[in-house]
C-alpha cells in the first residue's frame, strides 16, 4: 500500500501533480483525434465507414479492460501496473505516429485503450489511498475532477492546434514524449508498494468473461448509430453481452478468489454512485462531439477554431470541481452530484436551442459555460461517493468500476443520441428540408436527450451514499480482507470518500 502523504508537503503535491499528469493523458485520448479525422482519413486512405473505428477503438479496450486494470493494480501492485500501461501508451502512440495504413492506426489505438485502462484504475486507486487525511482527500479529489472533467476539451483544443502546426502524426507522438517524463517521475515519487490483495489469486476465467462482455457491449453501442438499432448484429452483439454478463456473474459466485468480488456492492450506495456516473456521464460527455459537429459543419468553424471554443469551458470546470470540493466537507457527496447534474442539464438545454445561423457568442459560450459548472461537480461527487467506504485492497476495483461505468456510459450515451438525432435529420430530410436546417434539428434532439439523462443523475444521486454519513461501528460493507463489515477497515470509514 502507498504510504500515506500530506498535500502539505511538497512531496504529497508532487504527488498528486503526477497522477493528475496520468489522467490528463488518458481522457485527452479519448478526444485528440477527433479534429485530425479529416486529415488522417485522406493520410491513411480510410474508408467513411472505417473511420469511426480511429475513436472506437481506444473507448472499445479503454472500457473493455477497465476492470482488469483495477483488480491487477490490487493484485500486483498499484505502481507495476501504472508503470506497465504507461509505457504500453507510449509504445503503441509511437506505432500510430508511424503507421501508413489504417490496421496498423487501428491496432495502435486498441492497444492505447488497453494501456490507458491499466494506468488509470491504478493512478486514482493510488490517490485514494496515499492522501488519507479528509482535507487532503478531499483536496486531491478537487484537482483530480477538474482535470478529469477539462481534459476532453483539451483534447479537441490540443488535436486542433497539432493538427494545423505540426501535422495530425502529431496527436499520436505527443503521448511517447508524456510518458518520457511520467514513467521515470513515477519510479522516483511512487514508493514500490506489496499488492494490497497478496492472499488472492488471478481470476482468469471471470477476467476473459467479463472483459468480452464489455467489449461486446461497448462494441455494439459504438456501431449502433452505424447499423441502426434495429440490425441483427446489434441486437446479437447486446444479447451476447448480456448472456456473458449472466455468466460472469455465476462464475463470481462460485470463485475463490474472483475478480470482482460480488461483495462490495454490499458497499453502501456502491452501486447506486456508479449508475449515476453511467447516467450523467452519457448525458455530459457527449456534448463535446455534437457540439463540435454542430461548430464544424453548420457554423464552417476549422478544427483550430472549433478546439479553441472550449477553452472557457476548461477554466469553468476547474472552478466548478474545487467549489465542489470545498462544498464536500460541508454538505456532502450528494447534493454536489445533484446541483452539478441539474446545472449539466440546464445548459445542455441551452445548447439544444442552437440555431442555424447562430453565433459562438450568444448561442453557444452561455450553454457551455453552465454545463461545464456541472460537469466539474459530478465529477468530483461521484467520485467521492464511489468509493466512500471502500477499503485500500479494493481502491483499484472501485476506481475501475467507476472508470469504466463513465466509458460505458460515454458510448451508450453517444449511440442513443446519435440515433435520436439521424431520425430526427433523416425525417426532415425526407420532407425536404435543407440540409444545415435538418443538420441541426438533429443535433438540437440530441443535445435535449442529453439534457434528459443529466437530470435523471440527479435523481439517482439521492440513493447514493452522502459523504458526510458516518458509518454505524458494524455497518455493512467490504474489508480488505473482502468480506467482514467495514468496520475493520484500516482507513476511518468518514475518511475513505474518493
Amino acid at each position: 500500500m502507498s504510504a500515506a502523504s500530506s498535500l502539505d508537503s511538497w512531496h504529497g503535491r508532487r504527488i498528486l501533480l503526477l497522477l493528475c499528469a496520468v489522467a490528463f493523458l488518458d481522457f485527452v485520448d479519448a478526444s485528440i483525434t477527433n479534429v485530425a479525422l479529416p486529415h488522417i482519413l485522406r493520410s491513411l486512405h480510410f474508408s467513411t465507414q472505417s473511420l469511426q473505428w480511429v475513436p472506437s477503438a481506444y473507448l472499445l479496450t479503454y472500457g473493455g479492460f477497465m476492470l482488469l486494470g483495477g483488480r491487477l493494480a490490487d493484485l500486483l501492485g498499484r505502481r507495476n501496473v501504472l508503470l506497465a500501461g504507461t509505457a504500453l501508451v507510449g509504445l503503441s502512440s509511437l506505432a500510430g505516429g508511424f503507421a501508413q495504413d489504417e490496421g496498423v492506426f487501428i491496432a495502435a489505438r486498441l492497444a492505447q485503450g488497453v494501456g490507458a485502462a491499466l494506468m488509470l484504475p491504478a493512478a486514482l486507486s493510488t490517490l485514494t489511498t496515499t492522501f488519507t487525511a479528509t482535507r487532503d482527500r478531499e483536496s486531491a479529489l478537487g484537482v483530480w475532477g477538474a482535470v478529469a472533467g477539462l481534459a476532453s476539451a483539451a483534447g479537441i483544443l490540443l488535436g486542433g492546434v497539432l493538427t494545423e502546426g505540426l501535422g495530425w502524426r502529431w496527436v499520436m507522438f505527443v503521448n511517447p514524449i508524456a510518458c518520457v517524463f511520467v514513467i521515470p517521475a513515477v519510479i522516483r515519487l511512487l514508493p514500490r508498494d506489496l499488492p494490497a490483495d497478496r492472499a488472492s489469486r488471478f481470476d482468469l476465467f471471470g477476467s476473459v468473461v467479463i472483459t468480452g462482455a464489455v467489449l461486446l457491449l461497448v462494441d455494439a453501442l459504438v456501431e449502433a448509430p452505424d447499423h441502426g438499432w434495429g440490425a441483427a448484429a446489434t441486437w446479437l452483439k447486446l444479447g451476447g453481452a448480456g448472456v456473458l454478463l449472466a455468466a460472469f456473474i455465476l462464475i463470481e459466485r462460485t470463485a475463490r478468489d474472483p475478480i470482482l468480488p460480488l461483495g462490495i456492492f454490499r458497499v453502501r450506495g456502491l452501486a447506486a454512485a456508479n449508475l449515476t456516473g453511467l447516467v450523467g456521464f452519457a448525458g455530459m460527455l457527449s456534448m463535446f462531439y455534437f457540439l463540435t459537429l454542430y461548430m464544424q459543419n453548420v457554423l464552417g468553424y476549422s478544427p483550430i477554431v472549433a478546439g479553441a471554443a472550449y477553452l472557457p469551458l476548461t477554466f469553468a470546470v476547474g472552478v466548478s470541481a474545487g467549489i465542489g470540493s470545498k462544498l464536500l466537507a460541508r454538505v456532502g457527496s450528494r447534493a454536489v452530484i445533484c446541483a452539478g447534474s441539474l446545472l449539466a442539464a440546464g445548459g445542455l438545454f441551452l445548447l439544444s436551442r442552437i440555431p442555424v445561423d447562430g453565433g459562438y457568442l450568444a448561442h453557444v459560450l452561455p450553454g457551455l459555460l453552465v454545463t461545464a459548472l456541472g460537469i466539474g461537480a459530478v465529477f468530483v461527487g461521484v467520485t467521492a461517493a464511489a468509493n466512500a467506504g471502500v477499503g485500500p485492497s479494493r481502491a483499484g476495483l472501485a476506481a475501475a468500476l467507476l472508470n469504466a461505468s463513465q466509458q460505458v456510459g460515454g458510448a451508450l450515451g453517444l449511440a442513443i443520441f446519435s440515433a435520436v438525432g439521424a431520425a430526427r435529420t433523416h425525417h426532415l430530410r425526407s420532407a425536404g428540408a435543407p440540409i444545415p436546417e435538418a443538420t441541426t434539428s438533429g443535433l438540437r434532439h440530441a443535445l435535449a436527450t442529453g439534457a434528459a439523462f443529466a437530470a435523471a443523475a440527479a435523481l439517482l444521486a439521492l440513493a447514493t451514499r452522502n459523504t458526510r454519513e458516518q458509518d454505524p461501528a458494524h455497518g455493512t460493507g467490504e474489508t480488505d480482507a473482502g468480506h467482514p463489515p467495514l468496520a475493520a477497515s484500516p482507513l476511518p470509514t468518514t475518511e475513505v470518500a474518493r
